[in-house]
């Protein structure tokens, strides 16, 4: 597993080795001792998934109650994935990272607490798959708007055909938002 530093502190694009041959290909999606090596949690609480078509975009979300840090990777099509730091005190707070997870580059992102998630569905269908280190807090969410300003995250789709949930499309700007001290 090769493990790469982000422009964000404690972000992480996580690469597996791949073995492929002419059945398809092999890789490990979790290994406790080559986590641990990278720093990661060794508990996880909940594993979920989610389906979407393509320009189906979810977040900017976090949870002040209960933060998560978020281990995500895509099992079939692709999606640009982003972080965003939120810890009001950070020397990057308000910038982003964004990366591309494929279903065939098998590469995953780690998102510590303190930071938002998003993602664009850039396929007609992608499997989006991600552990959590603590439950849902229905309380707790919060969603900064996906197309805020102040974020300046570059979206490959326009707003017209950005498809979005009604809380997605409520999110507050990071200006106003509740984040992180």
């Amino acid at each position: 597993m090769k493990i790469t530093k982000t422009t964000l502190p404690g972000v992480l694009v996580l690469t597996p080795t791949m073995y492929r041959d002419n059945r398809g290909a092999f890789w490990e999606t979790w290994n406790q001792n080559q986590m641990a090596e990278a720093g990661l949690p060794a508990v996880w609480v909940q594993d979920n998934f989610s389906l979407s078509n393509r320009n189906v975009i979810r977040g900017i979300h976090y949870q002040v109650i209960q933060p998560q840090g978020k281990l995500v990777r895509v099992t079939h099509g692709a999606v640009l994935d982003v972080a965003v730091d939120l810890r009001r005190g950070s020397s990057t707070f308000g910038k982003h990272v964004a990366v591309e997870l494929t279903g065939e580059n098998g590469q995953m992102l780690w998102i510590p607490e303190g930071f938002g998630h998003a993602f664009l569905a850039l396929t007609d269908v992608v499997g989006f798959a991600y552990k959590v280190t603590d439950y849902y807090s229905p309380a707790g969410e919060r969603t900064i708007a996906w197309n805020d300003p102040d974020i300046a995250i570059p979206w490959p789709v326009s707003a017209a055909d950005a498809i979005l949930s009604d809380k997605d499309r409520k999110g507050a700007t990071l200006r106003e938002a509740e984040v992180f001290a």
